[in-house]
């Protein structure tokens, strides 16, 4: 693998990059497609031991030419120059890779706001929920509270249920009006109507707290109970063996970002309507350049992979297009309708820890004026994630900016660091 030259390099194997891969390669070029998970999929359609693959993941691939080369647990080091990138393989180790054209999938992580107790074991995002038990992790007959906001708490629900465990209740900081509102709306995108429907299956006999947040976790060692906040103030306690809390997705875009690609100050990768970034070569598509869904993200694939072909023109890609508008409308719905309140937002104590790789808490680093300052007088984003999980919440508790990469974007091994350019990995 090592110097080998593709004609299109898509980073990400979700519905966005398998969808780019497809269409780059059906008009003849060789396609690679690279992700950090051991199989495709993304984290939509995530499998595993308790989770065979889903039939659109295999239709994907199946659709997909044998032009494509799928390369998997394999992680984007750093860009290099000349249109190359410096990646790491669990099992083969470093590599270069030489593109003519680089489509950015990477998708979004999961926005996490701590909270007291918030590093008990037993607590999780509610999409890393989702991952655990697709994974294997045994949840049957546990009681788990889902808190935070947005339709993946719906989505979180959906899989915990369907593992055997009991959801004692879903904590949503939205207003009930706000819920409901977006729920009528529903009826513009029928197929989102459906799958709330299915999500919601059962929904009856469910407590479902509207205008409420999780305020903390508690228990000896491991979570007990859930301390949820009301509207009015009061203080309810949910006995429980597992919180899963998320505050909704955040783009994710360290690559895009080494790349200089322009970004909006929610941190999307700012791209035209054929997917372009505003570096020359790369495209991007998919929860990266915003959230907005499965559908969207799909549709964005196949723009960036013609786009990339030089496909822009015909009824085929003006249907795309109008089809993104329809998703990107819905996508502003949802942010509109679960927008993160002041109650979502304020700050806990400041012996909460903030950064749980260097164990910084919230005290230490609200005496600071901004992001860099804090990094440097307290080790806060210096860990193992590099601010991929403090840095988010940051930028909402604190109103930074947060946006400051420096390659490596992923921890890497010396001998992968060796056979990178010395002047874009230098301090």
């Amino acid at each position: 693998m090592n110097d080998a030259h593709f004609d299109v390099v898509v980073v990400g194997a979700g519905p966005a990059g398998l969808g780019a891969a497809r269409e780059a390669a059906n008009a003849g070029a060789r396609v690679a497609v690279l992700d950090d998970n051991p199989r495709a999929g993304g984290q939509v359609w995530r499998n595993g031991p308790a989770h065979p693959p889903a039939k659109a993941l295999g239709a994907a691939l199946r659709a997909m030419s044998g032009s494509v080369t799928l390369i998997c647990a394999t992680r984007v080091v750093a860009p290099l120059e000349g249109r190359r990138l410096l990646v790491e393989s669990a099992e083969h180790g470093g590599a270069r890779l030489a593109y003519a054209r680089l489509i950015l999938a990477t998708g979004a992580r999961e926005l996490l706001l701590p909270f007291e107790g918030w590093t008990l074991p037993g607590v999780t995002g509610a999409g890393g929920l989702q991952a655990l038990i697709k994974s294997g992790v045994p949840v049957r007959g546990e009681r788990i509270v889902i808190a935070g906001s947005g339709p993946l708490l719906l989505a979180s629900l959906a899989t915990a249920r369907a593992a055997g465990a009991k959801v004692v209740g879903v904590i949503e900081q939205a207003s009930v009006k706000s819920v409901m509102r977006f729920g009528l709306s529903l009826t513009a995108t029928p197929a989102k109507f459906v799958q709330a429907a299915q999500l919601t299956r059962g929904f009856a006999g469910l407590r479902y707290l509207t205008s409420s947040v999780l305020q903390a976790a508690q228990g000896n060692g491991r979570v007990e109970r859930a301390l949820v906040e009301r509207a009015d103030g009061r203080i309810e306690t949910i006995d429980c063996e597992r919180i899963a809390c998320g505050y909704g997705l955040v783009p994710n875009t360290t690559l895009a970002r080494a790349l200089s690609c322009a970004t909006l100050a929610d941190g999307a990768i700012v791209v035209d309507g054929m997917m372009r970034t505003s570096v020359d070569g790369v495209f991007a598509a998919g929860e990266c350049t915003g959230v907005g869904g499965m559908e969207l993200a799909q549709i964005e694939g196949r723009l960036a992979g013609l786009g990339a072909m030089g496909a822009e023109q015909g009824e085929r890609v003006a249907a795309l297009r109008r089809e993104r508008e329809r998703w990107l409308r819905f996508a502003a719905r949802v942010q509109t309708a679960f927008a993160l309140g002041a109650r979502a937002r304020q700050l806990p104590a400041d012996s909460t820890l903030l950064c749980r790789c260097e164990d910084v808490p919230i005290g230490a680093v609200r005496a600071h004026t901004n992001w860099r300052d804090a990094k440097l007088h307290t080790r806060c984003a210096m860990g193992a994630c590099q601010g991929r999980v403090c840095g988010g919440a940051a930028q909402v508790l604190f109103g930074w900016d947060v946006a400051q990469v420096r390659p490596p974007v992923h921890p890497a091994r010396i001998g992968t660091l060796m056979l990178g350019d010395d002047d874009c990995l230098a301090p």
